[in-house]
Formats: structure tokens, C-alpha cells, sequence
């Protein structure tokens, strides 16, 4: 098995060869098994152990966990979780708090410890059971391709081996390894499958496992095939809101043609609205993907994902989706000389004191050069409030704020989002609408503030 399990990393490209590794360690035979192969195949491992507040036993199979380590030389770390009470509290099952808990625990400790990825041990045999698990609980392609070998920082170099081969692999080496009492509970939708599911695939096919996996392997080609196609259908047909500013609102809303979108296949274009959707942090399921293929055709209406916090609107000419969260106001102090960065909004602002250049004087831009001596006090920005209003450069008497961002186009997200930069006597440029005209640059200037508006990259 050695010998097998280092050419799949090889091969696979999993692992980096000098990669640290944090081991998820239960004591159990997968975990053994990885933990011990890795540490023979010249990584540099380190075994996190999890002890769950569940069962009297647990103290003692930690400590030979910790024993095991020593004897074999691998740095031990552990935590302790109440997982009972986890679940109670947060009102959901003991496995999937478990699960929480145990995934937390190694991304703190990774992160503590300064690895380069955390290992799981999970096998060909629980690639398995979460297909048939989420083939009973009715799931697309996706949740047939079964367990990733990668996700994040999360890698899983079992994959390509069974439970009987960790287990022959432990016994083979003379190891000590431990059987949850948990792998025997019916209650568990896992250990029914386990017991009462596979079994009869075994009748069918001694070998179901590794033609259920190549399966999962096809499936997750094609997958990623066809999101893909989706991720290039919906870029074609993306229309810019908000023009130079649209880095304004990526993150919370997006438009794209509805002629473009409605001639896509049926198929396409139900992975392009869950992308559209997914982008903004609102995966929609499956009857409101149907429900949106069949409506979209209508003149106008809306769909909203589950939660309520991002909806898709649609009218003649454009499919909209925008997220319904409210933007709280802010205010900040620019630096200046300095970078100022709002990382919620992904935009900052750049300020520098210069000779007076000969940079144009604009109103409507992202980059302008002020005099120095007609600010008063210290430079701010902030969001807009109503009641706002600024004479803008060019133009006589004032005018209101909201009204010179209404004729700018700019949608009511890009409003909300968009800085009014201020001194003390108020707003004096509104980046990419306009500049205040008490800003103009005259002859006689000679020290000015260049100040550049723009995205975070």
C-alpha cells in the first residue's frame, strides 16, 4: 500500500513534497493509516487530535493516541469539544456538530502551527456512502461527484483506497487503532448505508467502489465542464451598471442580458442563474431554479432565494440579481500622504501632496488634483446622507447630492456605496460624478492634494 499511495500523491500533484501537514488524528484505522504513510513517505506531519466530550472512553483513547505519536515520533496537538452541547445549541445533529467541531479545531490549529494544508482520512469507502447518501436525499451532478480530493486548504490523500485497506494496513504494521462504538448506531444515516446498503452492491459487484468512484470521477469532468460553460455564458452577457464605477457593487449585485440568458439551453441556463445567485452568497436549490427557468420568460417579475437576502428582478431588457442586505453608513479619515482602504466596499482612495501639475480638471473623474489651499481642515470621507448638496464645477448654485447621482445612473447599490469626500466646510468631490467647483484650480496654484479613487486589487 506504501508503495501504491506514493505514486497517487506523485501522479495526483496533491501534496507539495515539502509540505507541511496537519493530520486530522482520531485514532481510528483511516486516520492511522494516513498518518503513519505520510510520516514514511518524508512529510513533515503534525496530529491533531479532537476529543469530543462524548463518551468515558474518549480520555483514554487520547492518551494512546498521544502514545502512539511518541513512539513514532510525530509532534501531537489536541483540543476538546463539548459536541452534546454544540448540537443543542445550535439545534442540529450530533454528526454534523461533530463534523464542525472537528473542522474547526484543525483549521485553528493549522493556522497556530503554520501548515500548509490540513489532511483528512477520508477513504475510497466514505467517497461511497456520501454518493448513495446524497443520491436518497436527491442532489444533481454535483453532489453525485462525492467527496473532493482538495478543497481549500483541505486535502484528502485516501481517496483512492478503501476502509479495508487502512484496516489491513494498521493490522499488517501491528497498530493499535480504535473502532467508534459510533460506526455501529443505526440512528446514523452513514452506518445504514454502511450496513444495510453497500452490502447489496457488494452482491452486485465485489469491486462497486472503485466503479462507483470512476463513476463520481466522470461526473465531476463533465461538472466542471458544463459550470464553465455557464461561468462564459453569463460574462457574454453581462452588462455593465455603473460604468467606471462599477467595482462599486461586484459583490452585491450584478445584470446581465435577458435576450442572452433566455436563448441559453434549458440546462446552461439553470447553472448560470445558481452561479449568479452563488456569486452573492445565496445558493438557491433546485424547485427555485425550475420556478425562475420557467417565469424568467415573463415581461417582469422576481424571484428571492431562500434566507431573503438576494433576489433576482427581471424586465424586458435585463436579469438582475442584487443582494437586499442594507449598507450601514460609515465615515473614515483619509490619510494623506497615505492609502485609505475600505476592504467591505473594495475601493480605496490614494492621497498625495505635489506641485501643481498639469493633470486636466475634470468633474466627473476618478483621479483629480485639488489645491491644497482651498481645503479647510482635515480631509474625510463618507457615505451620503440626504440632504446633501455641493455646487458642482462648471455649474452655477448648488445642487442636490442625490440628484447628481440620479444623472449619473448610478443604481441605488453604487449610492449607497459611493464615498462623498468632505473637508470641513463639506463635500467637495463625489469621485466620478463630480467635483466641487470651490476645488477649481487656478493659475496661481501651486501646491495641490492628487487624489486617486479605485478598486482594491
Amino acid at each position: 500500500m506504501q508503495e501504491q499511495f506514493q505514486r497517487h500523491l506523485f501522479e495526483s500533484g496533491l501534496l507539495a513534497p515539502d509540505a507541511k501537514i496537519l493530520v486530522g488524528y482520531s485514532g481510528g484505522a483511516d486516520s492511522t493509516c494516513l498518518l503513519h504513510l505520510l510520516k514514511i513517505s518524508g512529510y513533515e506531519v503534525i496530529a491533531a487530535h479532537l476529543h469530543h466530550g462524548q463518551r468515558p472512553e474518549a480520555d483514554k483513547e487520547m492518551k494512546l493516541c498521544e502514545a502512539f505519536c511518541q513512539e513514532h515520533d510525530i509532534p501531537f496537538v489536541s483540543g476538546k469539544a463539548d459536541v452534546p452541547r454544540m448540537a443543542t445549541d445550535l439545534r442540529m445533529g450530533i454528526e454534523e456538530a461533530g463534523r464542525m467541531a472537528r473542522y474547526n479545531f484543525l483549521e485553528q490549529a493549522a493556522r497556530r502551527l503554520e501548515c500548509d494544508v490540513v489532511a483528512t482520512a477520508h477513504t475510497r469507502s466514505d467517497h461511497v456512502e456520501t454518493i448513495l447518501f446524497n443520491l436518497a436525499r436527491g442532489t444533481g451532478p454535483q453532489g453525485l461527484t462525492g467527496i473532493p480530493a482538495r478543497r481549500g486548504n483541505i486535502v484528502r490523500p485516501l481517496l483512492s483506497f478503501g476502509r479495508k485497506e487502512t484496516t489491513a494496513y494498521c493490522e499488517a504494521q501491528g497498530f493499535w487503532y480504535h473502532n467508534d462504538p459510533g460506526n455501529d448506531n443505526l440512528d446514523f444515516s452513514r452506518v445504514r448505508i454502511r450496513q444495510r446498503v453497500t452490502p447489496e452492491f457488494a452482491v452486485l459487484n465485489p469491486r462497486y467502489e472503485e466503479a462507483m468512484a470512476r463513476c463520481a470521477s466522470i461526473l465531476d469532468e463533465e461538472d466542471r465542464f458544463l459550470n464553465g460553460a455557464a461561468a462564459a455564458a453569463l460574462e457574454q452577457s453581462e452588462v455593465v451598471m455603473n460604468g467606471e464605477l462599477a467595482f462599486l457593487t461586484r459583490d452585491v449585485e450584478i445584470a446581465f442580458s435577458k435576450a442572452h440568458l433566455t436563448s441559453l439551453p434549458a440546462v446552461l441556463f439553470k447553472r448560470a442563474a445558481r452561479l449568479a445567485f452563488q456569486s452573492l452568497g445565496a445558493p438557491i436549490d433546485y424547485d427555485q431554479t425550475e420556478l425562475l427557468a420557467e417565469e424568467i420568460r415573463s415581461e417582469r417579475g422576481s424571484l428571492t432565494a431562500d434566507g431573503g437576502e438576494v433576489v433576482c428582478e427581471w424586465d424586458g431588457e435585463k436579469v438582475h440579481f442584487r443582494v437586499l442586505r442594507p449598507t450601514e453608513p460609515f465615515r473614515f479619515g483619509i490619510t494623506c500622504p497615505g492609502e485609505t482602504e475600505s476592504e467591505e466596499f473594495g475601493w480605496k482612495i490614494m492621497a498625495i501632496e505635489r506641485p501643481s501639475a498639469s493633470l486636466p480638471v475634470q468633474r466627473a473623474a476618478l483621479h483629480v488634483q485639488i489645491p491644497k489651499s482651498q481645503i479647510r481642515g482635515d480631509l474625510y470621507f463618507r457615505s451620503t446622507q440626504q440632504g446633501d448638496s455641493m455646487q458642482p464645477l462648471g455649474f452655477e448654485g448648488t445642487r442636490k447630492v442625490s440628484d447628481l447621482l440620479s444623472e449619473a445612473k448610478l443604481t441605488a447599490a453604487a449610492r449607497v456605496r459611493l464615498p462623498l469626500i468632505c473637508d470641513f466646510l463639506g463635500p467637495i468631490w463625489l469621485p466620478g460624478v463630480c467635483l466641487s467647483h470651490r476645488m477649481y484650480r487656478g493659475d496661481d496654484c501651486s501646491t495641490v492634494v492628487e487624489l486617486k479613487f479605485e478598486p482594491i486589487q
